[in-house]
C-alpha cells in the first residue's frame, strides 16, 4: 500500500513536468551550438575554427495531426585561414537567417523535441585585408533533435547547413 501511494505521488509530481517540456504554441527556446564540417574553405585550408551559432524559435501555430511550427532567427560565424609562401589569408563568414520548423510532437517519447525546417539566410564574407567582399542570399534545410533533461535546459544536435553540417549544443527554454 505505502509503494503505491509514492508511485501516485511520483507520477503526479512528474506528469505536469513532462508536459512542460514538449514544444507547444508559446514555448521559446534558445540554442547555443559548434558546428563541425561545412563547405566554406577548400583543401588548401591550412587551419579553421568551429562554427558557432546561436538561434531563437517560437512555437507559433499547431497543425493538423501532432505537430507544431516554429518561427525564429539564426546568427552564426566560422573562419579558415589559409597559409602560403608569401602570405596569410583569413576569410570570414557570418550568417544571419530567419528560420521556421516542423516539431513532430506524435512520438511518445518523454522529453524529446525532434522537428526539421527551412532556414533563409545573408551571407556575409570578410577578407583580411581587404575588408567585406559582400555576401549573397541561400535557402537550407535542416533536421535535429533536443533532448530535455531538466524542465528548461536541454542538449541538441542538429544536421543541415548554417556555418557547419553538423551542429550540437545546448538549449535553454525560456
Amino acid at each position: 500500500m505505502r509503494k503505491s501511494i509514492i508511485y501516485i505521488a511520483i507520477a503526479l509530481l512528474a506528469g505536469p513536468m513532462v508536459m512542460a517540456q514538449e514544444f507547444n504554441v508559446g514555448t521559446n527556446v534558445v540554442n547555443g551550438g559548434i558546428g563541425f564540417g561545412g563547405s566554406y574553405g577548400n583543401y588548401t585550408t591550412s587551419s579553421q575554427s568551429p562554427g558557432f551559432s546561436i538561434s531563437y524559435e517560437r512555437g507559433i501555430w499547431d497543425v493538423p495531426g501532432p505537430g507544431v511550427v516554429s518561427l525564429g532567427g539564426y546568427v552564426g560565424t566560422k573562419t579558415y585561414k589559409y597559409n602560403y609562401l608569401g602570405g596569410n589569408d583569413k576569410w570570414s563568414y557570418t550568417i544571419i537567417g530567419v528560420r521556421g520548423a516542423y516539431h513532430y510532437t506524435g512520438l511518445n517519447v518523454d522529453n524529446l523535441d525532434v522537428y526539421g525546417g527551412l532556414m533563409a539566410t545573408y551571407n556575409f564574407l570578410s577578407y583580411s585585408g581587404a575588408g567585406s567582399y559582400g555576401g549573397g542570399l541561400s535557402a537550407t534545410a535542416f533536421a535535429g533533435g533536443r533532448w530535455y533533461f531538466s524542465k528548461n535546459l536541454a542538449v541538441f544536435a542538429e544536421l543541415g547547413y548554417g556555418v557547419a553540417y553538423l551542429t550540437v549544443g545546448a538549449s535553454i527554454r525560456i
